[in-house]
């Protein structure tokens, strides 16, 4: 089995140039890596989520032409995908690795969660200021967070609701992220560790009705 750790060499795969050479370096190198890191945590954070959780490696099916930037795991509670629920996510692009919960554009109920998140923003504030290190982040491919969570009144905060409502690939987007040259001095224990204390810091937002 693969080591969930990632090395050096592991976030550098982004920078090899053409799609057939990306994707074959994502198959072979990150994407094992990331199936440990899957099958690792989907039991812990079924545990923390009270239900069943399934790990969902990217394929990357619909690209032919662009290598991605980025590539993951995210854990929802359906086995046939992730995409239409709320779910977290452990993602590798070139400079940092990144642990996220998400509303994604492809949501069933966006409208439904937006107007939960925003009767509930203020007492969410304090549960998610607590974290230090939490942030919003514009896209779910971005690599540099928009703003700190613990710089943000109650009142913005709720105003990133009407981020999952501006457009029709609006999304919310909330985790941590940590620079590549950090991440890649990690253990596996410690990816695991910062993956699970990052989503059972965000699994109110995933209770949220």
């Amino acid at each position: 089995m693969a080591s969930a750790a990632f090395g050096p060499g592991d976030f550098k795969v982004f920078d090899v140039k053409g799609f057939q050479p990306r994707m074959g370096e994502i198959r072979t190198r990150i994407r094992p890596k990331l199936e440990t890191l899957g099958r690792s945590l989907a039991p812990a954070l079924a545990r923390s989520l009270s239900g069943e959780t399934f790990a969902h490696v990217a394929k990357h099916a619909r690209r032919t032409v662009n290598a991605p930037d980025d590539t993951w795991v995210a854990f929802g509670p359906d086995a046939r995908g992730y995409k239409k629920h709320c779910h977290f996510k452990v993602a590798v692009s070139r400079r940092c690795v990144r642990f996220v919960f998400e509303i994604g554009p492809e949501h069933a109920e966006k409208k439904r969660w937006a107007a939960a998140w925003k009767r509930n923003a203020g007492k969410l504030s304090p549960v998610l200021r607590r974290m230090k290190d939490l942030a919003w982040f514009k896209n779910e491919h971005d690599e540099t967070p928009a703003a700190a969570l613990a710089d943000m009144t109650p009142e913005e905060l709720a105003g990133l609701g009407d981020e999952l409502l501006r457009t029709r690939d609006g999304q919310l987007v909330l985790g941590r992220v940590v620079a590549a040259d950090a991440a890649a001095r990690w253990k596996e224990a410690q990816y695991r560790e910062a993956a699970l204390e990052t989503f059972r810091a965000l699994v109110p937002l995933y209770r949220l009705r």
